[in-house]
């Protein structure tokens, strides 16, 4: 790309400001992986199908490969670098941990991302809500039961705590 193109892009990622001179058309995940280093997000597809690249924008969960970071420009992204603090880990995180919601870990953490663009909404989802909002993420090894289960008990554990 060259650098006709480039604008001053500002972002808030997981609470810190960034700035950068970007070409505003580049897709916002590999802003996050190649500029910001940011490489939890992951590329599955580059087409919107697969969920492994869901972060939060303004805490709308979207698909990172589709959106031109200029359309990020003064935005607030949650990664899924910025769930946990430090050493500690999310109460979604600690769940697809416990439940086995992991194998190889490649969806992981869109799914994650998914799950909780839903409990910022709804602390206390049904199955059928759990369900309808990791329906964009695909995972090929684990099987959705055990990343159900991670969910409910995650939004159980921040229901009860008053997180």
């Amino acid at each position: 790309m060259t650098t006709i193109n480039k604008q001053r892009i500002n972002l808030k990622v997981n609470g810190e400001e960034w700035e950068g001179w970007l070409d505003p058309r580049e897709n916002l995940l590999k802003v996050l992986r190649e500029e910001i280093g940011l490489t939890g997000t992951k590329e599955g597809c580059g087409r919107g199908d697969c969920g492994a690249c869901t972060v939060l924008l303004e805490d709308k969960a979207v698909n990172s490969c589709l959106v031109p970071v200029g359309k990020a420009h003064g935005k607030n992204i949650t990664t899924i670098e910025g769930l946990s603090r430090g050493e500690e880990l999310h109460p979604l995180q600690e769940a697809f941990v416990k439940e086995g919601a992991v194998q190889c870990g490649f969806c992981t953490p869109g799914m994650i991302m998914s799950a909780y663009a839903l409990l910022k909404i709804n602390q206390q989802p049904s199955s059928y809500a759990v369900k309808k909002a990791i329906s964009g993420n695909l995972c090929r090894c684990t099987g959705y039961t055990q990343i159900e289960k991670a969910v409910l008990a995650a939004a159980a554990k921040i229901s009860e705590s008053g997180n």
